[in-house]
C-alpha cells in the first residue's frame, strides 16, 4: 500500500503545525466507502528507551473479521514528541510498515484521532490524505472536545463537541465499558465511522482491526481462534 509524497517529514513543530492547518482542508468529510471485503486495523507502540517504536497492521476479512495478514515493523522514531503532532512522530512507521502488505485494504481503521483534533487532522486523518483512502480515527482517549453522557447500551453515542463544531462520537461498544472516541479520518462522514466502528466490534470495546494491530504493536499477539492460527505463524516479521 503505497503513499503519495506531500510534504517532507525533516521540519520543525512549528512548520508542522502549519502543514496540519493546510492539510486539514484537503480532509473529505463525504462518505466514499464503498463495496468492502478488507479492512485494515493501524496500530505503533510507544518508543523503548533508544528510541525505537514497533508499528503493526492487520488485514482482516469482511464481513467475517477473519485475519488475513499481519505485518510488524520496527524503527526509531525521528520526530520529538509534541502534543499534537503525534502523526508526524508516527506517520514514517505505520507507512513502512504497510508498504509490505500484499493485501489492499478498502478500509483502514486507525488507533488515533481523525479531526477530533485541535487542527482538524489527527493521525487517520493524515494517514487518509498520504494513502488517499478511507479513513477512521478510533482513539482510546479523547484529545479535544467535549460531550454529554453516554448511555450504557452498545451503539450509544455522545457527539463531541469543539468550538461549536462537531469533531466525533463518544461511542460506546461494551456494556459497562468505557466509550471509544470515533471520528472522520478521510472519505468518510462521521454516521459511516460509527456504523463501521461497531461494525468491526466482535463484543470487545476496541473494533478488531485496531485490537489486533494494538496487540501486534505490543508484541504479545495470540491468535484468538482456529481461522486465526495459519496467519499467527506468520507474524515474526519484524524488520529493524
Amino acid at each position: 500500500m503505497k503513499a503519495q509524497c506531500l510534504h517532507d517529514w525533516q521540519m520543525t513543530p512549528d512548520q508542522a503545525k502549519q502543514i496540519q492547518r493546510e492539510l486539514a482542508a484537503m480532509v473529505s468529510r463525504q462518505n466514499e466507502v464503498g463495496d468492502i471485503s478488507l479492512v485494515a486495523g493501524v496500530d505503533i507502540s510507544a518508543p523503548n528507551s533508544k528510541g525505537f517504536a514497533r508499528a503493526a497492521v492487520a488485514v482482516l476479512s469482511y464481513p467475517e473479521l477473519t485475519l488475513k495478514e499481519t505485518k510488524v515493523i520496527e524503527q526509531q522514531v525521528t520526530f520529538p514528541y509534541v502534543p499534537g503532532l503525534l502523526s508526524f512522530r508516527e506517520s514514517p512507521l505505520i507507512l513502512a510498515v504497510c508498504e509490505n502488505l500484499s493485501t489492499d485494504p478498502d478500509l483502514i481503521l486507525v488507533d488515533g484521532q481523525g479531526i477530533a483534533h485541535p487542527r482538524r487532522l489527527g493521525l487517520a486523518s493524515h494517514l487518509g490524505l498520504l494513502w488517499d483512502k478511507p479513513t477512521i480515527g478510533c482513539a482510546k482517549s479523547r484529545l479535544c472536545g467535549e460531550h454529554q453522557s453516554v448511555p450504557p447500551e452498545p451503539g450509544s453515542y455522545a457527539e463531541i463537541i469543539d468550538n461549536g463544531e462537531v469533531i466525533g462520537a463518544a461511542l460506546r461498544t461494551k456494556p459497562e465499558v468505557a466509550p471509544i472516541y470515533v471520528s472522520i479520518g478521510h472519505k468518510v462522514d462521521l454516521q459511516a465511522a460509527i456504523t463501521w466502528a461497531l461494525r468491526c466490534c466482535r463484543g470487545l470495546r476496541l473494533p478488531e482491526p485496531t485490537r489486533l494491530a494494538h496487540t501486534a504493536a505490543s508484541g504479545h499477539f495470540k491468535a484468538t481462534g482456529a481461522e486465526e492460527t495459519a496467519s499467527q505463524l506468520k507474524l515474526n516479521l519484524f524488520q529493524t
